[in-house]
């Protein structure tokens, strides 16, 4: 082979050998950013002000409960003051979150279960003889509690044939509110975390929050709604607790609770 025949052909190794590289590379940095993508964080952002209802309150008028073969039929009547029920609050479509068609509503909770969305100031249940604490408490109309100081009703309430015992009402108690059940499609990208608060408040230095979502733990020292973005498809564990100033559980029978969630396309 000639000196030029030699040339061209260390040319032609050389650009085969960059190529490669080059391909390799490429594959090397996809991979990389799918491994990025896989473990992407959870991140949790205080939501933005939405409308205030100062005013709002929530009475109990009245309630029932009457056993039957099935249990014990329990009814109230709320008066909602200052607060509409069954209209979208006003900044729903700026939320990017999910809201429900049925306008505002009331988030009804016994012994810190799921909640049951109530559009009308009336709420039917069939509970088992036993002791519960109930909560009641405005909510907008995705799904945003209203905090303000008279916008829940909470009681002590014993149902059938069972020996009395009442939760302590003053005491410091967490109740879970949101999220719940299963989120689909635009919904799915942006998840509102919201919680209620009786006889406690969150700061710095005092009581806080402490938010464990799919292992990922969040000190939360502002009583506020928060968005958690970052979320995958299918299941997804949270766990809320009310910690003391030291990092302890605050004593209480709701103060730590845990939920599923799940995501869908």
């Amino acid at each position: 082979m000639n000196k030029l025949g030699l040339l061209a052909f260390f040319m032609i190794a050389l650009i085969g050998f960059s190529c490669t590289n080059t391909k390799k590379s490429e594959e090397s940095s996809d991979a990389s950013e799918g491994v990025m993508e896989a473990k992407a964080a959870v991140t949790l952002t205080k939501a933005p002000p939405s409308p205030e209802y100062p005013d709002a309150r929530l009475l109990k008028m009245a309630s029932t409960s009457t056993p039957t073969d099935s249990g014990n039929v329990v009814n109230y009547t709320f008066d909602v003051q200052n607060y509409e029920l069954g209209v979208p609050t006003s900044d729903y479509e700026t939320r990017g979150i999910a809201n429900s068609g049925k306008g505002q509503h009331i988030h009804y909770i016994v012994n810190n279960g799921p909640y049951a969305a109530h559009y009308m100031p009336g709420v039917n249940d069939i509970l088992d003889d036993g002791n519960y604490v109930v909560l009641a408490f405005l909510s907008r109309s995705y799904h945003e509690s209203v905090k303000s100081d008279e916008a829940y009703y909470v009681e002590n309430l014993t149902v059938g044939d069972v020996e009395v015992s009442e939760a302590d009402l003053t005491a410091p108690h967490l109740f879970y509110s949101r999220p719940k059940g299963t989120y689909t499609g635009a919904d799915a990208k942006k998840v509102m975390l919201d919680f209620y608060l009786l006889n406690t408040e969150l700061s710095v230095d005092g009581n806080k929050v402490r938010a464990t979502i799919n292992g990922n733990e969040f000190m939360i020292d502002e009583w506020a709604p928060y968005y958690i973005e970052g979320l995958p498809m299918g299941r997804n564990e949270i766990k809320l607790e009310l910690l003391n100033a030291e990092g302890n559980l605050v004593p209480g029978p709701f103060n730590s609770v845990e939920r599923t969630v799940t995501l869908e396309e």
